[in-house]
């Protein structure tokens, strides 16, 4: 499964959870489904493509605060119970987040060489 198509359905999964346990029904309620499109339009126009990170990893902020505030509050809910619901998906997003964070420490504690002149200084 491509890394965008199994984080749209780690989101999708994740919603699917928490609007279930919330608002009852087997159907996304409004505010649910209105998340979830809000979230695929992101992933469709995040600048990193194939090698996005978590969003938990991610440099760059792309939801509004009132969707991330939400976002966030879903995934601290639904989570956990991911495990049990959704195993490879879960599985797999902690892989990835695991992967993303060690990347980022590692590009952070490489310096950068910067330009060396011609007499052998660093610029």
């Amino acid at each position: 499964m491509e890394r965008l198509e199994r984080e749209r359905a780690t989101v999708a999964a994740m919603v699917r959870i928490y609007c279930r346990a919330h608002h009852g029904g087997p159907a996304l309620c409004r505010q649910c489904q209105a998340l979830l499109q809000y979230a695929s339009y992101r992933l469709d126009r995040c600048p990193f493509a194939a090698d996005k990170p978590t969003c938990a990893a991610c440099p760059i902020h792309c939801y509004r605060a009132a969707e991330r505030q939400r976002m966030r509050e879903v995934m601290r809910w639904a989570g956990p119970r991911m495990l049990w619901r959704h195993p490879y998906l879960a599985i797999r997003h902690l892989l990835d987040e695991r992967r993303d964070r060690r990347t980022a420490r590692r590009g952070a504690a490489r310096p950068n060489p910067g330009i060396v002149t011609a007499a052998g200084e660093r610029e």
